[in-house]
C-alpha cells in the first residue's frame, strides 16, 4: 500500500474535484440542450419554456433562423414563425411577421395584440386585456379585436 504525501493528496483531491465539476458542467449543458430541443419540437409548452428563459440562445444578427426556433431578446422569449436570415432591423420585438412572443406565466391577462396570421391567432380560452377590460376568446383562430367578435368580457 502506497502512502501519499500531503502535497500529493491535495493534488489528487483537487483533480477529483475538478473532474466532478467538469462532469456537472457537461451534464448541465446536455440538460439545457435537451430542454431547448423539447421546447422546439413542441414537447414542452411555452409557459414552461419562459420559466427557463436563461437556457435559450440570444437573438443575433446574420443568423439563419428556422421556423420553430426559440431565442431570447430584451428579456423575453420569442419563437420564429417565418424562416429568415436575421438583419439588424428585424429584431424579434419589431419584426412581428417573423417572430411571436412566447407566453409569460406571470401575466394572466396579457395585453391584446392584433394577430397577423394563423401562427399568432388566439385559441378558445385565451385571456387578454384590452381597453381597460379583461376578455376570454370564445372561438378558435381568433384574429378579431375584443369587443368586435369572438370574445366574452370578464366582469
Amino acid at each position: 500500500m502506497k502512502f501519499l504525501s500531503l502535497k500529493d493528496q491535495l493534488f489528487k483531491t483537487r483533480r477529483e474535484s475538478e473532474a466532478t465539476t467538469a462532469k456537472q458542467v457537461e451534464n448541465d449543458l446536455v440538460n439545457s440542450i435537451t430542454f431547448v430541443t423539447l421546447v422546439q419540437n413542441g414537447s414542452i409548452d411555452e409557459v414552461t419554456a419562459t420559466e427557463h428563459i436563461d437556457l435559450f440562445p440570444d437573438w443575433q444578427i446574420n443568423i439563419a433562423y428556422a421556423v420553430g426556433v426559440y431565442v431570447k431578446y430584451a428579456g423575453l422569449l420569442y419563437k420564429c414563425v417565418q424562416a429568415h436570415t436575421s438583419q439588424e432591423t428585424w429584431t424579434p420585438s419589431e419584426a412581428v411577421s417573423l417572430w411571436a412572443t412566447a407566453g409569460d406565466p406571470t401575466v394572466e391577462y396579457p395585453d391584446w395584440s392584433q394577430p397577423i396570421g394563423a401562427h399568432d391567432a388566439y385559441a378558445i380560452g385565451d385571456k387578454v386585456s384590452h381597453n381597460d377590460k379583461l376578455w376570454i376568446s370564445t372561438v378558435d383562430s381568433n384574429v378579431w379585436e375584443p369587443g368586435v367578435y369572438g370574445w366574452d368580457e370578464i366582469i
